[in-house]
Order: structure tokens, then sequence, then C-alpha cells
């Protein structure tokens, strides 16, 4: 595949294929450079009578990529696997991991193909469809995905996005009528996701599993050279490499939380070596606050509850130090240079804590509207935990909370009644607010000022689960419109768009018996 703009494609290719879309970008083999035994060239495998479900159109500007494109038959064909355009170099990665803390062994791309390395003025995104068919990473799966969960990772992905937060992005939805079995007999779909790269840490994982240094050291080599260049100027650059992914992770992660987004299953095969939400499966925002929330109904553990997923992606931090230890560490190093290295590990993994911290107060600092106080952190610590245990203890609508507080006035509790309502001891409410409000007294907060900031925090539309759940159940009918409409609303998550007052309402009754899973 060369760094070229792609050429004119041939009608159909020698399998059978038709391959006739053009790419306005430039291709580089990207990973496909790094030699097979990283991957496993193969097709998608095709679907019979696919049709557009949905096309986001601020993905498709990440590739230059008009939203008309979307209307053409072509497009259909290459997005769902049915042709193999010219520019497209397709292939599955191999990885492992630890799935709910037990090592797993070899996993991969059982259910993704990449298509290529597209290379833009915005630098490169890797384009890669989601339910395309087996692979040889598929183990005893079927290499589909269905509808139902397509529309879940769609829409959250360009949700998050909306939000700021580090994540994969999603270009489409192609559907078919074939059966994909699951609980039930669904039908299939295929998300075109794009990112910079879908390196995991269990790519890291597989390599150091087989003693395959040499492997090791040309990815880790990659991803410095192409995504962390600073790396390469420190001392240690491996350890360098350890220390940004952490840095990266305690970032995304501190952003969940301010969010309320549970992630729901983060093990090591989902975390993105580049600090990105991936993998968006059975995912959920808080409805309620409850700090032990757990969206994955197959967790039946709590492993990857809200609360915990801080520590779980420090865990999966070490789980990657472990895999990245042979580059620093002589094979028939003593216990003395082994223990060394181990300790370099520890060191690069260690400002995780700090920076977790530090984003966390930051975060909620914004999401308060106040500012630093001068006793630094440690001030707000107080105020906070009072307000996560009374939220928690009463709770109170995590996303409904933060949008009303920003209106109330820091003199007196006049304007108080949205937000009040929401708790059903009002006194327990009262007594928290007075503390909040001496607060912002103390440091002279203008009300007008302090609104608009909290309110460009402070989502007022977030994708919860009742709403993806009326999108799908409008789409099993050929309905899309509900997930374009979905899209438009969560694109734009921080606006008041009085049109769209529904979709920021409490949950309706029937949302609570919402179940999603690993299947999801």
């Amino acid at each position: 595949m060369s760094d070229t703009l792609n050429p004119p494609s041939a009608q159909r290719d020698a399998a059978g294929y038709s391959a006739t879309f053009e790419a306005p970008f430039r291709t580089t083999p990207g990973f496909a450079g790094l030699g097979e035994r990283f991957f496993t060239r193969l097709r998608p495998t095709p679907l019979p009578s696919p049709y557009l479900v949905s096309m986001a159109p601020a993905a498709a500007a990440l590739l230059g990529m008009p939203a008309e494109a979307s209307a053409q038959p072509e497009f259909i064909e290459a997005f769902v696997g049915n042709s193999v355009p010219a520019w497209a170099d397709p292939l599955a990665t191999v990885y492992s991991g630890h799935q709910f803390g037990v090592w797993a062994g070899q996993l991969g791309d059982g259910r993704a193909i990449r298509l290529a390395q597209a290379q833009t003025d915005a630098g490169p995104w890797e384009i890669q469809l989601k339910g395309a068919g087996l692979t040889p990473y598929s183990r005893m799966a079927d290499g589909r995905a269905v509808l139902r969960s397509s529309i879940r990772e769609y829409l959250c992905s360009e949700a998050m996005a909306a939000l700021g937060v580090p994540t994969t992005r999603a270009l489409s939805i192609i559907g078919s009528d074939a059966p994909v079995r699951r609980e039930t007999i669904e039908t299939a779909a295929v998300v075109t996701r794009l990112a910079p790269t879908f390196i995991r840490f269990g790519h890291f994982e597989h390599f150091a599993a087989h003693e395959d240094v040499a492997a090791l050291r040309q990815l880790a080599d990659f991803v410095i050279d192409n995504f962390m260049p600073a790396c390469r100027e420190s001392a240690q650059p491996y350890q360098a490499l350890l220390r940004e992914v952490a840095l990266r992770t305690a970032d995304m992660v501190a952003h969940w939380q301010a969010i309320g987004f549970c992630h729901g299953v983060m093990n090591t095969d989902n975390m993105s070596i580049l600090g990105l939400t991936i993998d968006y499966g059975p995912f959920g925002f808080l409805d309620a606050f409850d700090a032990n929330h757990i969206c994955n109904h197959s967790d039946t553990q709590g492993r990857y509850a809200y609360s915990q997923q801080p520590q779980i992606a420090f865990w999966n931090l070490h789980c990657l130090a472990q895999a990245l230890l042979p580059l620093w560490l002589e094979p028939d190093a003593g216990d003395t240079a082994r223990d060394g290295a181990v300790a370099q590990a520890r060191e690069a993994l260690d400002p995780f804590r700090d920076r977790y911290a530090s984003e966390f107060f930051r975060h909620y600092r914004a999401k308060l509207g106040l500012r630093m106080p001068a006793g630094g952190d440690k001030e707000d610590e107080p105020l906070m935990n009072s307000l996560f245990q009374l939220l928690h203890q009463q709770r109170v609508d995590y996303t409904l909370f933060w949008r009303k507080l920003a209106h109330i006035s820091s003199a007196d509790g006049a304007s108080d009644a949205p937000v009040r309502d929401l708790f059903l001891d009002r006194a327990a409410w009262d007594t928290w607010a007075e503390g909040y409000r001496a607060r912002l007294r103390a440091e002279q907060s203008d009300d007008t000022t302090r609104r608009a900031a909290m309110l460009a925090v402070n989502p007022k539309f977030v994708l919860r689960n009742h709403l993806a759940e009326t999108a799908i159940r409008r789409a099993r009918e050929k309905d899309f419109s509900e997930v374009d409409r979905l899209l438009a609303v969560l694109s734009r998550p921080f606006d008041e768009q009085p049109e769209s007052e529904a979709y920021a309402a409490l949950p309706p009754d029937w949302a609570s018996g919402l179940e999603v899973s690993c299947s999801s």
C-alpha cells in the first residue's frame, strides 16, 4: 500500500469483489508495516443486501469525506466489507490479555478487520470494520456484530468525542438482515471505527507471553515513533513510554468518573495504548448516582463497578509494565538487576496516582464552578466527599444534578427548588448547599460567570441506556431516524436544545429493567 492518493479502482477483483469506492485520503502502511507476525491478512466476509443505518458527519470529516458520500452504493459495499477498495489492505491483529483479572491467553481481532491507515492533515486514522466476519482469532465466535450493539457503540463513540473524552470514533453503521444468534436471533451490522491506532495493552502482553522480545521492541518502537516521539528523547525510552501511557490512562479515567461513565469491561485487551476509550460493549452512564454501580450484567463480582475504575486502570497498567519489562531487562539478569528493573517500572507507573488525583479535582472543581483554593486540592476534599456521600445516599440523578446546580444563587436558597427537588431529604441538601454557598461567597464568585462555566462542562445530554434502547427498537423496524436524531442531539451535549428537552429528562420507569452484558 503506497503513500499516495488512492488510484482508480478496478470494477471487480479476481475474487469477485466490487472495488470502486474511492476515498479522499492518502494511505500509509502504518501497523501493516510491522510484518505478518503481528497480524493475518484476510478479506471481510460479505453480507447480503446491506443498507445504510447511519453515517456520522463529524467522523467523516476526520477523513475529509463529505456526508453525501454515504449515499453512494460503493460506500455501503466498502464499509460493510462486501468490496475491498484498492486503497485497503485488510488484516486482523493478534493480541492476548487478562479478562476479569484472569490470564486468557491469545485473543486478537475476532470480529474486527482493519481496512487501512488514512493519512490526513490531522494525522493518521486507522479504519476498522467491526462485525466483518470470521478471523483466525475468532475462537468459537461468529465474527459478527448485531444491530443492537452496533448502534450503542456508534452513538457512544461520537457522544464521548463531543463530551471531550479521549475515544475511538465511529464513521458509520451498515446493516443487513442476515441472522446472527446471540441470546436470541438478531440481525447483523458492521460499525466502521476510527482511531489513530487500535493497539492495546494486550498486544504487548501477547509478545511478552511468547518471549518474543524482538517483536515486543518493534511494537514499542512503532508506538513511540508514531505517537509519542518525546519518549525517544528520554535516556530510558521504554520506561518513558510506560509513564506516558499511565498519564494518558489517568486522564481518561478521571474524565469517565466526572461524566458518570461506566465502561463495564476493563480487560487489558480493552485498554488503548493511547489512552482512548475503546470497545463500547456493556457501558452505561449513571442515572441515579450509585458509587458502586455495575453496568455489566456479566460482571457478577463487581470488578468493573464505577467506583473501581481508577484502581482497575492501575492494575491493568501493572500488567502492561510486566509485559514491557523485558525491554530493559537482560534475559540472564540476576535478582539484583531484576529488582532494579521492577523498580524502574514502578517509578514509571507512580505518576498515575498523582495525575489521576489532580485531574479528578480539576474536573470536579470545574463542575462545581470553583477556583483552585489557596490550600490546593486537599482543601476541596471535605466539600466533595460530603457531596458524593449525599448523592449516593439519596440516589440523585447524576446528570440532572450537575446541570441544575449551575442555576442556584450564591446568596440564598431562593432558586434552589429545581435541584433541591432531586433529593428526598431536603434538609440534607440544605446543609450541603449552605457550605457550598459559603465557599462561593468566599471566593467572590460571580453567579452569571460561574453559571456559564458550569454549563460548559456539565452536559445536559448523555447517552442514557433508555435513549439507546429506543433508537434500537425503532431501528429493528427499519426506522433509523431516531439513531440520526439522537446522534445530532449528543453531538451538542452542553447546548440547551429546548426542542430536545425529552432527551434530558429522568429515565422512564421501564428503563430500570434494562440490562447490558458482554454480548452487548
